[in-house]
């Protein structure tokens, strides 16, 4: 089908052997093995050398060791070498090839026509292994005449000759009975002058036989039963002998009389059916769909041989080309893209190769992959199994170029042993949450064939591990796991590693990453866990993809673009913060959602802006992604940014065009960390903004369905009131939990509280905190002594010189109050000398200067006073901040203000300027009044 990605089935959940606990560092846990080839599966992920195509090849077959490939293409190639290079050799529509080596026989035939282009679509063997049929738009095999279908002897590589029954059009699918009947389907409307639509049926000889299914549209597929009695068909037609069977059908062998049909919309009617295999040992049928639109039908049907009826269905999106079974596995070719009607994965990129049990829909972990390719494109075409020197191979053939994002054209192969493919490195996550225990998490790793893994964690370099687990993960679904270290001492850094194994291959261990025991717990964050959170993200790393979670679920996130980690000053004392962009960054859950409404939820988070576009805070939506189709096309429980900077809290009544909010009457994007809180339960909804009640509204209805928590952003409709400008958010977010309950006024306020977090406007007992940005700044270097530089960064150096300046306009203090702090905050450019080790001051300008036409050699006098002290500011990239002496600036409130920044050595400190584009990078002059 047109729709593009894919996921899992029914029963979706992800399975973990653990051996969970606190355990200690000297003790060693020994966890049930991995082995290679996690079963059922039966074919390693790793492709083999085989010989390339120079195009699409449609139909495979073997015998006997040798593997044969019909399409359209007229040269074949050796694996490595590109389109026409060294070692090209002719191949008209056709090759041979040895199983086991992926090299070419001795077998050479080419399927040519006298006009247009030729091609061959189907292969089929006779059960004693001495004929193989080609199929296709051809009339000479070989310069023997032949219209649409070929005998040729396997044994000699020899067009049969006299076998010409003569076929109207393109044969598209083929196969072969116990006695040699030979049936096929495809385009043609007669065959050897007899009447035949779609569908038609030769003796060995080439004489047509009675069989007639008579459909009234193409044939693509057709596969004869075990027992010989009956003939499975599919295709495009809509009836079959007049009778209503859309695109499936069980016909009789002798007569192709309908058997059992499959009228209505057991096929929708924008579907139709590309492959169908037979296994005697499930006793089964399975068919590919390709349909049109979300509500078609692009997976696999799971069928009885006894009874004809269905025994499961796959409705995952991304047409499906070809089946294979082997060992009780059924794999499929298709470009697999969007499972969220199986309650699966949303829509994605394309996969274009993937395993379910016979029994089971349930995605497998197998998942080597291609590219879509030439033509429609879609992957891969056909698949086959064949063996060789005591190996079993499965053989991919279609329109793709690459295969496991290596150059690949047309061909390739997996065995069946031996596994050489590693997991990947685990994302690793350290935290110190208690006095005595330390809490190594982590993502689970990927291995394209194995989804059960074995974990080793290592502590300080050690050579045996302190902690063994296992843990199953596919591609879709990677859990969190964690290790409790609980052999540590207070004040000592302890170091971590881990390796995955699949048993047979070991996987590099992890980056080391480093944590120091702590002596007490964090008060907020043991709130937090002791009132229920099931989804609680402290933004503590520092850097990759994983972000864990701190509550016992395990319910990990995912960084996307790379946001600015570790981001200072945090909501929490003793944390970090997360900056983002905006435009594109944003974390979602690793874990997909199953939500029923009603039900009561909560969710939280600190956050700190100064934009003037809005955007999503925190909500849930239908998808992970951000690329056109992979958004969100249901989203809810949202908390969001106005571009005047009002929190509003919204939810979507069903799939009614209702959506209750409540918004605030005051905004909060004055550059101060504020706390919000929304709920909903039996009460309705309501929002709590630094502690204190926001509003309420009575809706206790929500949208039921299938999603991810995301932070940060994603799609809005127009739909909800106020819509800002950005549906991403420019700024820091901090401590973020979900709840299964709905909090109350008093846990809200408690949170709050117990932060130690810098107050907002109308918080802390009565004070006022205001957020002021630069009315000008720029800055000097003694090397261009006359040339002004104002533009998105400034600079401070000791030699050579440079010095950045900075001027606000202070405003009065509130009645009643004093300045009692004062801090410039600023965030580190990403320039490759942005950083640095050395300390830099921010002192007082006394002289005058302008930022159009300040330079080194007009630069202003500077006061002998210094404010404060930056150090540490060592990364780029990275928000940063200094608190200042407030009782220097308390004499200039209410007038305009410079400060400068200053250096003595060698070492260039750059921050982004107030010409920066995105907000939440300029620096900012955070002032914060009390009682006098």
């Amino acid at each position: 089908m047109s729709a593009p990605g894919w996921g899992r089935g029914v029963g979706y959940a992800a399975s973990l052997a653990l051996a969970a606990g606190a355990l200690g560092a000297s003790a060693v846990t020994t966890a049930p093995p991995a082995g290679a080839l996690t079963p059922p599966v039966g074919f390693t992920a790793d492709h083999l050398s085989t010989y390339q195509t120079n195009g699409i090849v449609w139909a495979l077959a073997e015998a006997g060791g040798v593997v044969y490939a019909g399409g359209t293409f007229s040269q074949i190639r050796p694996a490595g070498t590109a389109a026409g290079g060294a070692g090209s050799a002719p191949a008209v529509n056709f090759a041979a090839f040895d199983a086991a080596t992926g090299a070419p026989t001795g077998c050479s035939l080419s399927f040519t026509r006298s006009s247009g282009t030729a091609t061959v679509r189907a292969l089929a063997v006779s059960p004693d292994k001495s004929t193989l049929y080609v199929g296709g738009w051809f009339n000479a095999a070989n310069g023997t005449a032949v219209n649409g279908l070929a005998a040729v002897n396997t044994a000699t590589c020899q067009v049969r000759t006299g076998f010409a029954p003569g076929f109207s059009a393109t044969v598209r699918a083929l196969d072969v009975a116990a006695d040699g009947t030979v049936y096929a389907g495809g385009d043609f409307q007669s065959v050897g002058g007899q009447t035949r639509r779609f569908y038609g049926a030769v003796t060995p000889g080439g004489t047509p036989t009675a069989w007639n299914p008579d459909v009234d549209a193409p044939g693509r597929t057709l596969r004869v039963t075990p027992d010989g009695a009956s003939v499975l068909i599919g295709g495009d037609f809509f009836t079959v002998g007049g009778a209503a069977s859309h695109a499936l059908a069980v016909t009789d062998a002798a007569t192709g009389a309908l058997d059992h049909g499959y009228p209505g919309t057991f096929i929708p009617p924008t579907a139709v059916i590309k492959d169908i295999v037979t296994d005697t040992a499930s006793g089964g049928w399975y068919a590919a769909g390709e349909g049109r639109g979300g509500n078609s039908f692009d997976g696999r049907l799971a069928m009885e041989l006894d009874g004809f009826g269905q025994r499961w269905r796959d409705t995952c999106q991304g047409a499906t080309q070809a089946l294979r079974v082997y060992r009780g596995v059924l794999y499929a070719g298709s470009h697999v893209h969007d499972c969220s009607s199986m309650g699966g994965f949303p829509n994605q990129v394309r996969k274009h190769l993937t395993a379910q049990s016979v029994d089971d829909p349930e995605m497998l972990g197998w998942l080597p992959d291609t590219n879509d390719g030439i033509g429609e494109p879609v992957g891969p075409r056909a698949l086959t199994v064949a063996s060789r020197d005591g190996r079993d191979f499965l053989w991919v053939g279609g329109e793709f170029t690459t295969v496991n994002g290596v150059s690949q054209q047309g061909l390739t192969r997996f065995a069946n042993s031996p596994d050489t493919g590693a997991p990947a490195a685990p994302a690793v996550s350290v935290s110190a949450p208690r006095a005595g225990e330390v809490k190594v998490s982590w993502r689970s790793s990927l291995d394209l064939d194995d989804s059960l893994l074995t974990y080793r964690v290592y502590r300080n370099g050690g050579a045996a591990p302190v902690y063994t687990t296992t843990g199953s993960s596919r591609f879709f679904d990677r859990p969190q796991l964690t290790f409790t270290d609980t052999d540590v001492v207070a004040g000592q850094t302890y170091t971590y590693r881990i390796s995955a194994s699949d048993g047979t291959n070991t996987g590099a261990q992890s980056a080391a990453v480093s944590v120091t025991a702590a002596a007490s717990a964090s008060p907020y964050r043991e709130k937090v866990l002791a009132d229920g959170a099931e989804l609680y993200w402290r933004y503590d790393e520092a850097g990759g993809a994983f972000a864990a979670d701190a509550s016992d679920s395990g319910d990990g996130g995912v960084y996307v673009n790379a946001p600015a980690y570790r981001s200072t000053p945090a909501a929490v004392t003793g944390s970090a913060a997360l900056t983002l962009n905006g435009t594109d960054e944003y974390v979602y859950s690793d874990r997909l959602h199953h939500y029923t409404a009603p039900s009561p939820y909560s969710v939280e988070t600190w956050f700190r802006t100064t934009s003037t576009t809005g955007g999503r805070i925190i909500g849930y939506g239908s998808n992970i992604g951000t690329a056109q189709g992979q958004t969100s096309t249901v989203a809810d429980k949202l908390v969001y940014l106005t571009d005047d900077g009002r929190l509003t809290f919204g939810v979507q009544v069903g799939n009614s065009p209702d959506r209750p909010t409540i918004t605030t009457t005051g905004s909060y994007n004055d550059g101060a960390w504020h706390h919000v809180v929304a709920t909903q339960g039996a009460d309705g909804m309501a929002l709590y903004v630094d502690g204190e009640p926001a509003g309420t509204d009575p809706a206790t209805g929500g949208r039921s369905y299938n999603g991810f928590w995301r932070v940060g952003g994603d799609a809005m409709s127009n739909a909800w009131p106020d819509r800002p400008t950005s549906t991403y958010f420019a700024g820091q977010v901090d401590e973020t939990a979900v709840y299964p309950t709905a909090l109350t006024a008093a846990q809200a306020a408690e949170h709050h509280d117990l932060a130690d977090a810098v107050p907002g406007p109308g918080g802390g007992g009565g004070g006022t905190t205001v957020a002021l940005t630069p009315t000008e700044d720029a800055y000097v270097n003694g090397v261009a002594a006359n040339t002004t530089y104002d533009d998105t960064q400034l600079a401070a150096r000791g030699t050579t010189p440079y010095l950045g300046y900075l001027r606000f306009a202070l405003p009065a203090a509130p009645a009643g109050q004093h300045l009692t702090a004062a801090r410039l905050t600023f965030r580190t450019s990403s320039d490759a000398t942005a950083g640095s080790a050395e300390s830099h001051d921010v002192v007082p300008v006394t002289g005058a200067w302008s930022e159009s036409s300040v330079t080194y050699n007009t630069r202003p006098a500077l006061a002998g006073t210094v404010l404060g002290t930056i150090s540490g500011a060592t990364a780029l990239s990275t928000d940063y901040a200094v608190e200042l002496d407030a009782s220097a600036l308390g004499g200039a409130l209410g007038s305009s203000f410079s400060l400068a920044l200053t250096g003595s050595g060698t070492d260039s400190l750059r921050v982004w300027s107030g010409e920066v584009a995105t907000a939440a990078f300029r620096p900012q002059l955070i002032l914060t009044f009390g009682a006098e």
